[in-house]
């Protein structure tokens, strides 16, 4: 049985407890959230993941980080140190997007040595096999699209990204629509090619039951794919994008009686003041299941630093009610992103979740905070330190200056404020 079918018959599992455990809330709170599809908790039958995480309405936002090779950037080697890099700077959730060669080696080396969750995009592994056995994607067949879904289920994969809701519906309000960028989204523009080159339904959304039938064998959770998602702030909100988001309403209430677990995915590209509206749109029509939003990104003119315009709208969306972030990085729209690049996008994503985890009044939250400013009043730089988002960053900082007085630092020295007055207001 799934996570969602044990939950149904009231079973606490031992990976429920264990989420209960790291959120510091009951195990029966963990249960009844996955019963009415408010919660998941991506974990394949046959993985055994050492730090998994919970995904919902009442925990802690979570961050994904997208890693994999292309195919100008093909080293298997780089992506597992980005792999590390992604976990040690706090991600929740991994993605491997890869698109160059050996696509099934690399998924398979990342399953190994990943300590958390792992999801995957198998349209991306399909349409590319269409082209290089096939010479066209228009020739993949909706059988191998399925078995690819399988065989990324069989190795392992926690949850995988279905674009079901591109149909010729949506497709249909996206010609009216004039946008200024049209899709941008990779597996969305992959099975928009093979529709209107075959003129057949999307299988994944005309065949979905053959998905549910596959998610429920090996309990993966489905992440129903944004295709038609705003790739800049003049398209955002639009028939579409909402026109697909409906679609999606009606497939996870499908997914929820069939016992698999699902998230919904979000836009990528919003102006702030349509952000919060979004997530209430999506909790409305998709029944309070998890929305996991791309950035989103608040403008569009900061191609080097959207990993900040990321985290603002991160922040916003999921001070609204967003439950999983999934990072940007500085090389966004760019190239593929460095070491530093991962590194500087999770630690970013996470500000953002810890920020609307404040908000949202997540149990524990602001006692964080609480406990650095106490350091930081003593000047207790060490335990600063240890507390601290990016611990390497702030010894970085706090070595290449050299105050006069260890207790302060070189910003006001003799000067500083709270050493100031402290003898004045101690007890």
């Amino acid at each position: 049985m799934t996570q969602l079918e044990k939950a149904k018959k009231g079973v606490i599992t031992p990976l429920m407890r264990r989420v209960a455990e790291i959120e510091g809330v009951a195990p029966g709170f963990i249960l009844e959230k996955i019963r009415q599809g408010k919660v998941v908790i991506p974990n394949n039958i046959k993985r055994n993941i050492k730090k998994p995480c919970g995904i919902g309405e009442g925990l802690k936002t979570k961050i994904n980080a997208n890693i994999g090779t292309s195919k100008d950037e093909p080293d298997l080697k780089k992506e597992l140190k980005k792999l590390k890099t992604c976990i040690e700077a706090g991600a929740d959730c991994v993605m491997d997007l890869s698109t160059g060669p050996g696509i099934p080696k690399i998924r398979k080396a990342i399953l190994e040595n990943s300590d958390v969750p792992v999801g995957t995009v198998p349209i991306y592994e399909a349409a590319i096999n269409a082209c290089k056995n096939k010479g066209s994607i228009k020739k993949m067949t909706e059988n191998d699209l399925f078995k690819t879904i399988e065989q990324h289920a069989k190795d392992g994969v926690d949850f995988v990204t279905v674009h079901c809701g591109v149909t010729f519906e949506s497709l249909g309000k996206l010609k009216q629509q004039k946008r200024v960028t049209n899709i941008v989204s990779r597996g969305g523009a992959f099975l928009v090619e093979w529709m209107v080159s075959n003129n057949k339904e999307n299988p994944l959304y005309k065949n979905y039951d053959r998905l549910l039938e596959i998610a429920k064998k090996y309990d993966v959770t489905l992440s129903l794919g944004d295709g038609m998602r705003p790739g800049c702030l003049k398209d955002a909100s639009d028939s579409a994008q909402i026109q697909e988001l409906v679609i999606l309403g009606k497939l996870a209430k499908k997914a929820l009686k069939y016992g698999v677990q699902v998230i919904i995915e979000g836009p990528g590209h919003v102006p702030i003041n349509q952000i919060a509206s979004n997530v209430v749109l999506q909790k409305k029509v998709c029944n309070n299941a998890p929305f996991y939003v791309l950035g989103p990104l608040v403008t569009d003119i900061a191609p080097g630093y959207d990993h900040i315009t990321g985290a603002i709208g991160g922040a916003i969306a999921a001070a609204a009610g967003a439950d999983f972030l999934c990072y940007v990085t500085p090389s966004e729209h760019l190239r593929l992103p460095s070491l530093k690049d991962v590194k500087d996008g999770v630690i970013a994503s996470r500000i953002a979740a810890h920020a609307a985890d404040i908000a949202k009044g997540i149990n524990g939250a602001m006692d964080w905070d609480i406990e650095l400013s106490r350091a930081r009043q003593k000047r207790d730089w060490k335990l600063q330190k240890k507390l601290s988002i990016d611990p390497e960053k702030f010894e970085e900082y706090r070595k290449s200056s050299s105050p006069k007085e260890e207790d302060v630092c070189t910003m006001c020295s003799d000067y500083c404020s709270m050493k100031l007055v402290e003898s004045y207001l101690q007890d």
